[in-house]
């Protein structure tokens, strides 16, 4: 470390701190309780359908927005002169024309019989299935679980490879979410698991002990999109029927010996063979970020851009796959607190800062993101184009779920993003915030600013906690604290206004990580590379859409951009075979990566670092 970066950051930071005691601010008095409600009610309408990205009530909250935009006398900043700034993504899975199994069961006289299942009906692909065309022996593979380490391996003595293999859902301790093997039992990590033992195919039936429906799931998506290198299907029990009892066993045996002895019980069906047809189609959506701009006026810093955020987008009606805790009930999650709260805060400060737009210093950007729900599509799509650069913009400050104040408990993420942050918000709440404020150094957590501070940006994030209604469709307007919900908004205006007043753009620090973050790569894990995956894109291996400063692959030379294709020698196709990898490896470990850029691959070794 050199002396001199570490003056210049305290002396801005010095500077930072005595900035806002000069001059007195004007009191958000337009910033009103009301004036929230009538905003929170009218984005939390079953007129706008829970604004799940890509329908027609995600586009009319947009055409709200807009609106009020241009109400509150901001210059258009999203594409080509207007508010709106589109992109593509991934909304749903279908059937494609192209999917067919039959299965070839030997019989007495040594012939096969044939049998032609119908797709949709008797079988369907999983949503991560591969779409391919394969052959090959079916081998009864248990559970589908190689866990040696751990006392149990269906794949112990058997050779798989270019086999089709059948497997039982769940786990000998059936669907036991504290079950010593549960972590196992994901749909993706058993596809991952047969993949790596050379199968050619993945068949999955729902077992007996399960009960008597034998349904098929849902060909639900999930936000990697990348699919898990070998066909995988669902079938249903009855129609795999006649392959068991032509090796004289029933599925029920198989499962209840295993269940019992909590021992394999895999077994090859000579003879036996499956040819499937896999063709999984992705259906593919727009969605707009709603973008507005309050220019500068101080001819020494109007380039400079204070960003303010909140993400629009709610879960639609629901169901399985959306992310709903209710999805078996089918119905409008108005996301009044998630994320009407902030959406109706970002467009009073609009108005309140519209007010004084001759006065600021500083340039104030708008934006209302989309499809925050299904990965922070919209945020990552615009730090990877930005309208005005990010180069210039000193400070983006993030709005989610900020209607339901409860005991005067706020938490502020990002805290450690720049020094100046500290003193900031503490003085300003002991000037009248009156907030039990709960700090938050880092600056990736589960929400947009997340996709700013991975560009080096500066953050803070305000939050006032999750609740009983969180994503479910009670999460109606009649359920927030008004009062409260001004007191926040007011707030972040003064934090927004003091920035502006800063006679030098805030310092970016490196924050540490903290357990409070939710976001990255070490949710859930021992150790972190310190990335953010970039979940709008559904190519082979895991994109990279953000390095954490100072993390684990930012000192081995990755960047941002890069996809990491292999890792400890291990086939990396999705972001799942990602994190499967990294919940293997432990602190200190050094370990190979293998990534492109561009169309160049590279190699790095990266320590892997503890979580904190």
């Amino acid at each position: 470390m050199t002396i001199a970066p570490v003056l210049r950051v305290a002396l801005i930071a010095a500077l930072l701190g005595a900035a806002g005691t000069a001059g007195a601010q004007t009191p958000p008095a337009g910033i009103t309780a009301d004036e929230l409600r009538e905003h929170v009610r009218t984005l939390a309408s079953d007129e706008f359908e829970g604004r799940g990205a890509g329908t027609e009530g995600n586009e009319k909250a947009a055409a709200y927005i807009v609106q009020q935009f241009r109400a509150a006398g901001l210059k258009p900043a999203g594409d080509a002169g207007g508010y709106t700034q589109s992109f593509e993504f991934v909304k749903a899975l279908e059937l494609g024309p192209g999917n067919t199994l039959t299965l070839a069961v030997p019989t007495t006289g040594g012939s096969a019989r044939e049998l032609t299942l119908a797709p949709d009906a008797d079988f369907r692909p999983l949503g991560f299935s591969s779409s391919a065309s394969v052959q090959g022996e079916v081998v009864f593979v248990g559970y589908g679980i190689s866990a040696p380490d751990k006392g149990y391996d269906d794949y112990a003595g058997l050779d798989v490879a270019g086999k089709v293999v059948m497997m039982l859902r769940h786990s000998p301790e059936g669907n036991n979410p504290h079950g010593e093997l549960n972590a196992l039992t994901a749909l993706r990590v058993k596809a991952r698991t047969a993949r790596e033992k050379g199968a050619a195919a993945m068949l999955l039936v729902e077992g007996p002990a399960e009960g008597d429906e034998d349904n098929l799931m849902s060909m639900s998506y999930d936000y990697s999109f990348a699919a898990s290198g070998i066909p995988a299907v669902q079938v249903k029990r009855a129609s795999l029927a006649p392959l068991l009892e032509a090796h004289g066993v029933t599925l029920k045996q198989l499962q209840d010996s295993i269940n019992a002895s909590k021992k394999p019980r895999s077994i090859p069906f000579p003879g036996a063979t499956a040819s499937l047809r896999t063709d999984v189609v992705q259906v593919k959506a727009r969605a707009v970020n709603v973008l507005g701009v309050l220019p500068g006026r101080d001819p020494a810093v109007k380039d400079e851009v204070i960003a303010l955020g909140a993400h629009f987008d709610h879960l639609g009606w629901g169901g399985r796959g959306s992310g709903s805790l209710r999805p078996d009930e089918p119905a409008i999650h108005n996301g009044a607190d998630d994320n009407a709260s902030g959406s109706s805060a970002l467009l009073e400060l609009a108005e309140e800062f519209g007010r004084r737009a001759s006065s600021l210093r500083r340039s104030v950007l708008f934006i209302a993101f989309n499809a925050e729900e299904r990965g922070l599509l919209g945020s990552n799509h615009y730090v990877s184009h930005p309208t005005l650069p990010l180069a210039r913009t000193v400070a983006m400050i993030n709005m989610d779920m900020v209607g339901r104040l409860k005991d005067d408990q706020l938490t502020v993420y990002g805290i450690a993003t720049s020094p100046a942050w500290d003193s900031l918000i503490t003085r300003l709440n002991r000037e009248g915030g009156g907030f039990s404020v709960k700090q938050v150094a880092d600056g990736v957590g589960p929400s947009d600013h997340s996709s700013f501070y991975t560009k080096e940006v500066p953050v803070l994030f305000f939050f006032t906690g999750t609740h009983d209604d969180y994503h479910k469709p009670s999460d109606d307007w009649q359920t927030l604290n008004y009062d409260g919900h001004q007191r926040v908004a007011r707030f972040v205006y003064r934090v927004a206004d003091e920035i502006d007043r800063f006679p030098a753009r805030p310092a970016f620090a490196r924050a540490p990580v903290t357990q409070q973050s939710m976001g990255g790569d070490s949710r859930g894990f021992r150790v972190t590379l310190g990335v953010v995956p970039d979940y709008t894109e559904g190519s082979t291996g895991m994109k990279i859409g953000g390095i954490r400063p100072g993390g684990a692959a930012d000192k081995a030379g990755m960047k941002s951009g890069d996809v990491i294709v292999k890792m400890g020698g291990k086939n990396v196709l999705n972001i799942y075979d990602y994190m499967a990898i990294l919940g293997e490896l432990k602190a200190g470990e050094e370990v190979e990566v293998e990534f492109l850029r561009g169309t160049e691959r590279m190699n790095a070794k990266a320590v892997m670092e503890k979580r904190q």
